[in-house]
């Protein structure tokens, strides 16, 4: 069994592409806000982030597990996919319980 680097089906390809686009969402809001451009606290820019970053890395988590279930696509951009969508949702699930304020 061969391991390949770029999905071959359509769902793994979704998954791969919109890992990429997460993770360049989110790379260009914290460059903005390194450049000044944006902050936490001023303005919605974070919320309009989250917003779109959210539903983005769940449908990417579903989308590598159809890829690898039902459509057999064994590449290791689909299983990054699906590493990186843990992540974020397990982020998302238990970041509260180590807020202090």
């Amino acid at each position: 069994m061969k391991i390949a680097l770029i999905p071959k089906t359509k769902t793994g390809k979704w998954s791969a592409g919109l890992t990429v686009f997460f993770l360049l969402l989110l790379t260009a809001f914290f460059a903005f806000m390194l450049f000044g451009f944006v902050t936490f606290d001023e303005g919605h820019w974070w919320d309009l982030t989250v917003g779109i970053a959210v539903p983005l890395v769940i449908s990417t988590f579903i989308t590598g597990i159809v890829a690898v279930i039902k459509n057999k696509d064994r590449s290791v951009s689909v299983y990054i996919s699906i590493f990186i969508g843990s992540c974020a949702i397990l982020f998302l699930l238990l970041h509260s319980l180590f807020i202090n304020d």
